[in-house]
């Protein structure tokens, strides 16, 4: 199995180390990024296989970054319509869990 992917389109293609270096200098690699409060939920191509066992290669990753216990959440996947879906999980997930935070502090409940 391939370590190195460039995309082209949506689609992540095999390649060699040099055509991916040449793309990775160029290559818009931001699938989606969103601002949820304090947070920011990032979601890219990585380029590079991220997957140490048996299984489909692991090509994109969400990440939160911010100040809390979400800080540096991540999960990867394989497909950019997968990265599409695991980023809005995601935020939902950062959303719910800066409304809770927003109610513990107002002191109410729903």
């Amino acid at each position: 199995m391939s370590k190195h992917y460039i995309l082209e389109g949506h689609k992540a293609v095999p390649t060699d180390l040099m055509t991916w270096a040449k793309a990775f200098e160029s290559q818009d690699r931001k699938v989606a990024k969103t601002a949820i409060g304090d947070y920011s939920v990032s979601t890219v191509f990585l380029g590079l296989n991220h997957q140490y066992g048996e299984g489909p290669p692991l090509l994109f990753e969400t990440m939160v970054f911010g100040d809390g216990p979400l800080s540096e959440e991540q999960t990867r996947c394989t497909t950019w319509e997968e990265a599409e879906a695991m980023h809005e999980a995601m935020c939902e997930l950062v959303r719910s869990n800066v409304e809770a935070n927003r109610r513990a502090a107002c002191g109410t409940s729903g």
